[in-house]
């Protein structure tokens, strides 16, 4: 039994140093984790990963403030510092971490980051929401209109105000047109086959030459 203490420490010890090595090559934890682009079901999370380390995926970690829900999204093979969140219930707070996958393991979890879901009603907005305590309150939402958006509204109206610009035009067109033919059959000069005008009682440009009257002297 004395002789197997040895074999045992030496077995744990060789433990304890694999211990440590595996967590010396970890990879560190990521840093600037955000959220941007907030619907009511679904915003998308963004990081940044410290220079130098060899990260070849990420795990989020997601859940409902009230605890309600949790989920964890594990992707590898990847070399993305952004994922997008589905099927979030509208009006919600939720608290993400995020951690980098490296080749001996995974990182320490970021700092928590905390952000509210928007209701149905709101649209077209955006949210920044730094690292901070999940009891962190307030956040700024701002209201703005995406950039296709507002290209597809645009080009909607200039092409209405090219259909009626063209309509004015050809109606421009019509009415001139009918005036100009109006104006011609009122000045029409008259045809040879018009009735001929009378005067005293005779028809003009039809003048009857006399009859010759021989007087036959005996």
């Amino acid at each position: 039994m004395s002789a197997l203490l040895p074999a045992l420490s030496s077995l744990l010890l060789l433990f304890c140093c694999q211990i440590c090595l595996s967590e010396a090559n970890r990879p560190a934890a990521p840093v600037n984790v955000s959220v941007t682009h907030l619907r009511a079901n679904s915003a998308t999370v963004s990081w940044n990963v410290p220079e130098g380390e060899a990260v070849i995926g990420y795990a989020i970690s997601q859940q409902r403030q009230d605890g309600l829900m949790q989920r964890f999204i594990r992707e590898i093979n990847t070399t993305s510092r952004a994922c997008v969140l589905w099927d979030l219930d509208e009006n919600t707070d939720y608290i993400i971490q995020v951690q980098s996958i490296g080749l001996h393991g995974e990182s320490q979890a970021s700092k928590r980051v905390h952000f509210r879901t928007l209701e149905k009603s709101d649209h077209f907005q955006s949210n920044m929401v730094a690292q901070g305590d999940p009891s962190v309150e307030g956040l700024d939402i701002s209201r703005h209109l995406q950039t296709g958006e507002m290209l597809i509204i645009t080009t909607v109206l200039l092409m209405w105000a090219a259909v009626i610009a063209l309509f004015c035009r050809q109606y421009e067109i019509i009415k001139d047109n009918d005036s100009n033919n109006h104006s011609k059959e009122k000045t029409k000069p008259l045809s040879v086959h018009s009735t001929p005008d009378y005067h005293n009682g005779g028809l003009l440009g039809n003048k009857r030459t006399p009859s010759a009257v021989s007087i036959i002297k005996v």
